[in-house]
């Protein structure tokens, strides 16, 4: 047997959710789920590190406030992403084999047209969204090669999230994790390649981020290709059929939106990071990393949850979906307070590791101390919204998330700087938000369909 089909074949491991141990399921589908969003943030972390520890705090900072003007595009990509995934769980669930393929070679189509547009809308935004976010001009420069070049390549992570979104939504969530494992190595390489011996600097790291986006799509279409199950890729049938489009469609254009909104207003947030200077700016970019390192467990939780919820809903297994949902939740708080504690008691070490300049160690230090308490309200807003779209309810988890992520968060923002609230305000922009949406979120899965039992 053909080396490379061997590590294809063996790596299959789709699974049937609606029978068997649920802690075991969600265990067994979340711990590689939560490898792989660690490999995953790897990409950025290691840019961010690279560049604070061998180029400086303005390359540092022009790298980490890069991220919400990416996440605006690659958020609404990945919110269709998510109505994809949920419309293939179903079928799956349902035993559907026919229209299990057609949903996912309408998502392979799709994808195809979001690369294309996505790549010239993100070069045509790069200019006034930097403006926007009153970027300072000692940090303009650098932000705008990193993004030009990011954007070029923005279909290597579109590709990537489409293959493994169909995997996922099959219960395989292995292969997912062994490709960005590769990936994420390459990048590691390739960053200190371009960075210290080409001395390519800002421009390096976004090379090596593309490149190895890209490497991790090709292993993915790869395998889906190969695969014999009814989820596999035929490309002679690729093409949009429109009732699976309509599905895709009407589950993930609110998350899209969602997403897309949600990242947009980190700019506004972000505007109020840059106002502080280019330290704050690294020392906030630090944080994010950090942070998103300690919020694997839940986000990989949320996922499985949507995940098992899908299948058991398609399956008419209400009540296991919903002791899926309980689980779920109990096992995020518990992951979520014992990271956060640790987080919280090595901030400055943690920091450390990323800059050796005082100033931004500091910014970052207080960031970590001010949010890191907040943390278990966001296992709430993120178990229940992914349960409540697992069972088709996408529209009014979009809401609550722009409700509380986005105006209620700007009007905040806006409030407390009317009143001249400083460094604190800012920092409790996030955790003011987490906490509304969790209520709002565990009032509206109370009175949902999964809870009246109404499979």
């Amino acid at each position: 047997m053909d080396p490379e089909r061997k590590v294809f074949d063996l790596a299959r491991t789709d699974s049937d959710m609606t029978q068997g141990n649920i802690w075991l399921h969600m265990l067994h589908f979340s711990v590689p789920m939560a490898i792989g969003l660690l490999f995953q943030q790897l990409y950025n972390t290691v840019d961010t590190l690279v560049v604070g520890q061998f180029v400086g705090k303005q390359a540092q900072a022009a790298v980490g406030s890069t991220g919400p003007i990416i996440n605006t595009v690659v958020g609404f990509c990945a919110g269709l992403a998510t109505g994809a995934s949920v419309v293939i769980s179903q079928r799956y669930g349902a035993h559907d084999r026919e229209g299990l393929g057609k949903a996912v070679h309408t998502t392979v189509a799709l994808t195809f047209l979001m690369s294309l547009v996505t790549t010239v809308l993100g070069q045509l935004i790069i200019t006034p969204m930097l403006r926007f976010m009153q970027t300072p001009e000692d940090v303009m420069a650098e932000s705008g090669s990193y993004l030009s070049i990011y954007f070029a390549g923005i279909s290597g992570i579109l590709f990537y999230n489409l293959g493994s979104g169909i995997l996922r939504a099959v219960g395989d969530s292995r292969r997912p994790l062994y490709f960005l494992i590769l990936s994420a190595l390459m990048n590691t390489g390739l960053d200190l390649l371009f960075v210290l011996a080409f001395g390519m600097k800002v421009d390096g790291v976004a090379l090596a981020t593309v490149l190895s986006q890209i490497f991790s799509a090709a292993l993915i279409l790869v395998a889906l290709s190969r695969e014999r199950g009814d989820y596999g890729i035929r490309w002679k049938k690729i093409r949009i059929d429109r009732d699976s489009l309509r599905q895709i469609l009407r589950l993930g254009l609110p998350s899209s939106v969602q997403s897309a909104i949600t990242a947009f207003s980190n700019v506004f947030v972000q505007s109020y990071i840059n106002a502080f200077g280019s330290a704050c700016m690294a020392g906030y970019g630090v944080y994010g990393k950090i942070d998103a390192f300690a919020l694997i467990p839940v986000q990989s939780i949320s996922m499985s949850s949507t995940t098992f919820v899908g299948q058991n809903w398609g399956a008419k297994q209400g009540s296991r979906a919903r002791e899926g949902v309980r689980v779920a939740t109990l096992m995020s708080i518990i992951s979520t307070v014992v990271l956060g504690l640790a987080v919280f008691l090595l901030a400055r070490p943690l920091m450390g590791l990323f800059s050796p300049e005082e100033d931004v160690i500091e910014y970052g230090i207080r960031f970590i101390h001010i949010v890191t308490p907040f943390y278990v309200a966001i296992c709430f807003n993120q178990i229940y919204a992914g349960a409540l779209r697992g069972i088709g309810d996408a529209t009014m988890p979009t809401v609550i998330m722009l409700v509380s992520f986005v105006a209620f968060r700007q009007v905040y923002l806006a409030v407390t700087k009317a009143l001249g609230a400083g460094f604190l305000a800012v920092a409790l922009a996030y955790p003011v938000g987490w906490i509304l949406c969790s209520t709002l979120l565990i009032i509206r899965y109370s009175r949902s369909p999964l809870v009246r039992g109404k499979a």
